[in-house]
């Protein structure tokens, strides 16, 4: 029987070869894995204990609600979208939302901020931010190639967010060499 199971903390490739080796080491056979999402072939009862056994011991979980699901298929997206750079969005963050979810986005918006007690838009921006460390990090762009990799407008509008975030410049972020990124299962 196939079933599916959505998973909350996966968030990067990793994630994902680590629950498929997990899965494989059990004998339980894997259909299809995606970020945050699995499809299993089951074949007994004790699947489950097993199953929640794995994704618990790696730090996932498995999400019941139809509600939290919806939430946690939001940060997927939202991710995915800055897997591949530069950031390809020529609409709005809402119409691309609505698009890849096949959800009225002031619906999802509400439910995302009220789970989640922040809106899609700053979690977005922390997202972002995040990138834009990983980019400094790397150093293989300056900071307006950092702005126009990731869709600012231009680089005092990059700026600006990132001080608002870090609480500090650029400029101090990139001299002092400090790695204090957060993963992006913990941005909230």
């Amino acid at each position: 029987m196939e079933k599916t199971f959505f998973i909350k903390n996966m968030v990067c490739d990793r994630c994902i070869k680590v629950v498929t080796d997990e899965l494989k080491d059990k004998n339980i056979d894997l259909f299809e894995i995606e970020l945050g999402r699995i499809k299993l072939n089951i074949q007994d009862t004790d699947y489950r204990e097993t199953l929640v056994s794995i994704l618990e011991k790696n730090g996932f979980s498995v999400i019941e609600s139809p509600e939290k699901q919806l939430v946690e298929q939001v940060k997927i997206e939202l991710i995915k979208l800055l897997k591949n750079l530069p950031l390809d969005i020529n609409r709005k963050l809402s119409k691309y939302l609505e698009e890849k979810l096949n959800r009225e986005y002031s619906k999802t918006s509400k439910l995302f901020s009220i789970m989640e007690g922040i809106t899609i838009e700053k979690y977005f921006i922390k997202l972002k931010i995040e990138k834009v460390k990983e980019l400094i990090q790397n150093q293989e762009f300056n900071f307006t190639e950092i702005g126009q990799i990731l869709n600012y407008s231009n680089i005092n509008h990059l700026s600006r967010q990132f001080k608002t975030e870090t609480g500090m410049s650029l400029t101090i972020y990139k001299s002092q060499q400090i790695n204090d990124r957060t993963s992006l299962d913990r941005i909230i």
